[in-house]
């Protein structure tokens, strides 16, 4: 008797799980290479599958396939900020840190092709795309400080703090994604931390979400320890005040 090899089993995917393939196939090589530079050869040939197939999912070619894959990365990223309005206002940004940190660190060409995005394809949508996923984060965040008008200097912290979690995890990227992240979350929470105290020196709205907040935060928490790090930094200057 003959014996034959096992065969491997082949699972048909399904519509969305092979929309995913396709998505993660198209973010991975706009993320190294302009769009205009990408064919939908390369994609199919990426995903293992074949041009027909690709343009059977995305009739509308390769800018569908791109804001597509956009809008997929950016979706992920808008929930990363959602957290239960619960508890010390530092550990919720570090529970959110968390979440958008390891889509950086397991999507890194996805993140990279999202942010760089709006200006690689000149586009109404693909920047809508890109600006929608800050707009959420700025608002989740303002949600969390608990007011209900936010004026323009807290709104600007708010949206500037976004901005430098945005660079910092690029350049994190660049930097061979030194440091640990558990330390560059803490770093950018105590950032955010910084940005208001500075910013409740001129406003006084923001001044007061300060002070809500601390009575939420422990000596031993990041507001503590920042604290503690920060006032021997400063003690020598102490003859400004």
């Amino acid at each position: 008797m003959t014996s034959q090899a096992p065969t491997r089993a082949y699972r048909r995917l399904s519509v969305e799980e092979r929309r995913s393939q396709l998505l993660e196939a198209a973010l991975s090589l706009f993320a190294t290479r302009a769009p205009e530079d990408i064919s939908l050869d390369d994609v199919a040939e990426a995903a293992g599958v074949s041009r027909p197939l690709v343009y059977r999912y995305f009739p509308g070619g390769k800018q569908q396939l791109y804001e597509a894959a956009l809008r997929s990365a950016a979706e992920e990223l808008e929930h990363c900020f959602a957290e239960p309005p619960d508890g010390p206002l530092t550990r919720r940004l570090a529970n959110a840190l968390d979440r958008y940190l390891a889509f950086v660190d397991q999507h890194d060409a996805g993140f990279s092709a999202l942010l760089q995005g709006g200006s690689v394809v000149e586009t109404s949508r693909t920047t809508a795309i890109v600006d929608g996923v800050r707009r959420a984060a700025a608002e989740h965040i303002l949600s969390h400080l608990a007011v209900e008008a936010p004026g323009n200097r807290l709104r600007m912290t708010v949206r500037m703090w976004i901005t430098a979690v945005e660079a910092a995890s690029l350049i994190w990227l660049d930097e061979e994604k030194e440091p640990p992240l558990d330390e560059l979350r803490d770093w950018l929470v105590e950032q955010f931390v910084a940005c208001l105290v500075a910013t409740a020196a001129r406003d006084e709205q923001t001044a007061a979400v300060v002070r809500a907040a601390l009575t939420l935060e422990s000596a031993d928490g990041p507001m503590g320890s920042l604290a503690r790090r920060v006032l021997p930094v400063v003690g020598d200057a102490a003859h400004l005040l």
